[in-house]
């Protein structure tokens, strides 16, 4: 724990929470905004401008993850990640005139451009981990960096409603560029980081590219298997996010307060889950634990939907508050599977990450990385379609938690499977 105040670690740590933070706070600010004053005002479908808003923030990740991963191994990662975080102040700067003049067509602009901004600076993030971390190291710093990120996405979320305030504007304004600006002074404690491949040619062509990287990271068994994994954490997690307000209001029939908290409970578990797992391994970076991490998701997902069925009641036009809600035993069971799903998550994404980092060479590892990003947002997409295409057929919210409980049992299966390792450590010969 003492390398996490050291300046190998601390200063891309804060560097990296600050803009999770930023993320998720104009995100959400975006979105109240949208739903709750700027659609109606200007005679537009709130349900469609949410979902371009969404859009809009993945499309970078697609566009541009092939050219951020070539970025970072051709040039000095601590120099394009002071860069990139300077953007983000004037990104800022171009969110305050938005906010100010209502116009939702340059707001939905700035939101695209911190879509870019995040995609050019995350396969440095994770890039950097390796460069400055020992091996016994890296897994308890992604287990800070993956808890450092779930509670900036719960911070950020939460305080986004203050744009609804009647000087929300104005706070939320200046609590975005002064989250920029500290992340751009922590950036300049980043120590030196030379660019592994120098002489790289960046190239044009941004579908090949794509295509290209995700090559690099099919040659090598063990990462793309990790890559796989890292996807398929991010689109079960996207579906029990994407579907917390829904859950709570349309089917538990509990106030908003109720959709923070299970935000929290969330981003609490998945922290406890990233450190626990570092505990266990006791640093070393193997992938024993990501099956049965995998059936704990599975087992209390499934879970999930029979304390759900228990608890449904008669609708009402009055939703209960925190208090009534945590009086009832299967409310209480709802929390209690949420946290262990969170946890398992933890457990279960920690090391994957690890994995690609230390498997990856170290010659196009930022590219890797990118190639994970441009995965992960396919799989968030998939999320998104298949909960549609559940929903559409009539499927309750409940039932696709289900749904998604029993794919994720056949995923664990299949891990366990073919993960270099682990078959072989559950069989007791290793």
């Amino acid at each position: 724990m003492a390398f996490f105040r050291t300046k190998r670690f601390f200063p891309l740590f804060v560097t990296q929470f600050m803009g999770a933070f930023n993320d998720n706070l104009l995100k959400n600010a975006l979105v109240m905004l949208v739903t709750y004053k700027l659609a109606s005002k200007q005679g537009m479908d709130t349900q469609q401008l949410v979902t371009i808003a969404g859009g809009l923030f993945m499309l970078p990740f697609f566009l541009f993850s092939a050219t951020a991963g070539q970025v970072s191994d051709k040039f000095s990662r601590e120099k394009i990640t002071r860069i990139i975080k300077l953007a983000e102040i004037f990104i800022m700067v171009f969110a305050t005139i938005g906010f100010y003049s209502g116009n939702i067509w340059f707001l939905l602009f700035v939101l695209f451009m911190m879509g870019v901004h995040s995609t050019f600076f995350g396969p440095i993030k994770f890039a950097l981990l390796p460069q400055h971390l020992n091996n016994d190291e890296l897994l308890l710093g992604n287990a800070y960096i993956e808890a450092g990120t779930f509670l900036a996405i719960l911070i950020g979320t939460i305080l986004g409603i203050l744009i609804l305030q009647p000087i929300g504007v104005e706070l939320v304004s200046g609590l975005l560029l002064a989250v920029a600006l500290t992340g751009y002074i922590s950036s300049r404690y980043i120590p030196e980081s030379p660019a592994p491949e120098p002489e790289l040619a960046i190239s044009k062509n941004i579908w090949k590219e794509t295509w290209r990287i995700v090559g690099f990271a099919r040659e090598n068994k063990r990462v793309f298997l990790s890559i796989l994994g890292i996807s398929w954490f991010w689109l079960v997690g996207a579906t029990y996010l994407s579907q917390f307000p829904a859950y709570a209001k349309d089917i538990l029939r509990a106030e908003p307060d109720i959709v923070t908290m299970f935000l929290t409970i969330f981003s609490v578990g998945v922290g406890v889950g990233s450190f626990l797992c570092n505990k266990l391994l006791k640093g070393e970076i193997k992938s024993t634990y990501v099956p049965i991490s995998m059936l704990g998701i599975t087992v209390f997902g499934a879970d999930l939907y029979f304390a759900t069925i228990a608890n449904i009641s008669p609708v009402s036009d009055a939703l209960m508050g925190i208090s009534e809600f945590i009086s009832s035993f299967h409310r209480l069971r709802i929390l209690f599977d949420l946290f262990l799903i969170a946890i398992c998550s933890g457990l279960y994404i920690v090391p994957l990450y690890a994995i690609m980092q230390h498997s990856s060479s170290p010659l196009h590892r930022a590219r890797i990385i990118a190639a994970n990003n441009v995965m992960n947002a396919i799989f968030m997409v998939a999320s998104a379609l298949i909960v549609l295409a559940l929903l559409s057929f009539g499927f309750t919210i409940p039932q696709v938690f289900l749904v998604m409980a029993i794919a994720n049992g056949f995923v664990a299966f299949y891990i366990w499977r073919t993960l270099p390792g682990v078959r072989e450590k559950y069989a007791g010969h290793s």
